[in-house]
C-alpha cells in the first residue's frame, strides 16, 4: 500500500542524517558477537592452528595474529604456537614487528562463549597445562608468579619446541 506521507517523512529523515544511524548500527553488529574489531571470527573445533595444524577447540589458549600486506589473520591453538611461529617468519615477513599487526590471546578467565581477547604483548602468564604442553595462559591483571609477555616469550624459545 502506497502511502506519499510516510515517502516524504522517510525524504526528510534521509536528509537530516537519521537514515545512516540504524544502518550504521546494522553495520557495526557484525562485530558485536563477541569479536574483537579487526579479529577474524575462530570456527571452534574446525579452524587449524597454522603452526601445528592441531583443531582449536579449548578456547582458553586461542590467539590469533593479523597483517601483512592482504591483512592475513593466522590463528592459533596456543601462545606457544604463536611465538614460535612468529619467530620462524621474522625473516621472510618483517612485517610482523611494525605496530600495525595485531595480536589477540584469549583470557583464561572468560567463561563459556564470551571470550575476553586480550593483546599478548600486554596480557600477564601463568603456568597452566595448554594444548601443546607450552603451559602458559594468558589473564588480564597480573597475577602470583605471573610473567609479562617478554619473559613468557624468553621463557618459551630458552626451552625450544
Amino acid at each position: 500500500m502506497y502511502h506519499p506521507e510516510r515517502r516524504q517523512f522517510l525524504g526528510r529523515l534521509s536528509a537530516t542524517g537519521f537514515l545512516l544511524t540504524p544502518l550504521a548500527a546494522a553495520l557495526s553488529a557484525c562485530q558485536q558477537d563477541g569479536w574483537p574489531e579487526g579479529m577474524v571470527e575462530i570456527k571452534w573445533d574446525r579452524d587449524t592452528c597454522v603452526r601445528c595444524s592441531m583443531v582449536i577447540s579449548d578456547r582458553r589458549f586461542a590467539a590469533q595474529l593479523r597483517g601483512g600486506p592482504q591483512n592475513t589473520a593466522y590463528k592459533f591453538d596456543d601462545i606457544g604456537c604463536l611465538v614460535f611461529w612468529m619467530r620462524d617468519k621474522t625473516a621472510e615477513m618483517p612485517w610482523l614487528a611494525e605496530p600495525a599487526t595485531r595480536m589477540w590471546v584469549a583470557d583464561m578467565n572468560s567463561k563459556g562463549q564470551d571470550i575476553r581477547w586480550l593483546d599478548p604483548r600486554h596480557a600477564h602468564y601463568v603456568g597452566r597445562h595448554s594444548p601443546m604442553g607450552y603451559n602458559f595462559a594468558a589473564t588480564a591483571q597480573p597475577q602470583a608468579g605471573s610473567q609479562d609477555f617478554a619473559s613468557m616469550r624468553e621463557h618459551l624459545l630458552a626451552r625450544g619446541k
